[in-house]
């Protein structure tokens, strides 16, 4: 007999092959705000957008227009690491600008935004990487754990594999999941109705502790 128990949410990665063209940020912002919307850290949004909007920039500038880059977010329980990788292994160097110097103050940025950051050699060149940290939060492992079960629902129903962050996705797979849910509990003896009522009312309530 095997036995299921709720796991805690696993790290997730997430990764965009981009050339780096100005044109690109816009996209590159977008991405980020969906990706950690799913993954219940829109708390890290802001920090994230910057810091990948900056390294871009960074590669842009110093590598080189139109350059292949990946930007890398790897998610754990309680931090996010942004990674920048590109095909060049001069490291970026921490310049001291004044304070009517427009340049220079890229790596300031990443110092003051992240809880660490650093540069580190790869098989093709190098990776800029931030860590953010994230402070534990209920509602956060909540919505990771609902999107591990959405996921894992839409394999096991046959479905291809689609990312949650598309809201038609998303839509369509929680409702497959609810609808399969009440034909469940229907066959249990157990009446729909009140399971939903009990869930709503629960949500609210927490709903309201956290506002």
């Amino acid at each position: 007999m095997h036995r299921y128990s709720v796991a805690e949410p696993q790290p997730r990665r997430f990764v965009v092959p981009f050339a780096a063209e100005p044109f690109q940020l816009v996209g590159l912002r977008r991405a980020v705000r969906a990706e950690l919307d799913a993954w219940g850290m829109s708390a890290l949004v802001d920090e994230a957008q910057l810091i990948t909007t900056e390294l871009a920039s960074n590669v842009i500038k110093h590598v080189g227009q139109g350059t292949a880059a990946t930007l890398v977010l790897d998610a754990g329980p309680d931090q996010l690491r942004v990674e920048l990788h590109d095909k060049s292994h001069e490291e970026p160097q921490e310049l001291q600008p004044t304070c009517n110097e427009e340049h220079g103050r890229g790596l300031q940025l990443l110092a003051g935004l992240s809880a660490a950051w650093g540069t580190i050699r790869t098989a093709a060149g190098k990776a800029v990487w931030c860590e953010l940290p994230l402070i534990p939060d209920e509602t956060r492992r909540r919505i990771q754990r609902a999107t591990m079960v959405m996921e894992s629902y839409g394999l096991a129903a046959g479905s291809p594999a689609v990312r949650l962050t598309h809201r038609s996705a998303l839509e369509e797979s929680a409702t497959s999941l609810i609808s399969d849910l009440l034909h469940w509990l229907a066959a249990q003896g157990v009446d729909p109705d009140d399971i939903l009522d009990r869930a709503q009312t629960h949500f609210e309530s927490e709903l309201g502790a956290v506002g």
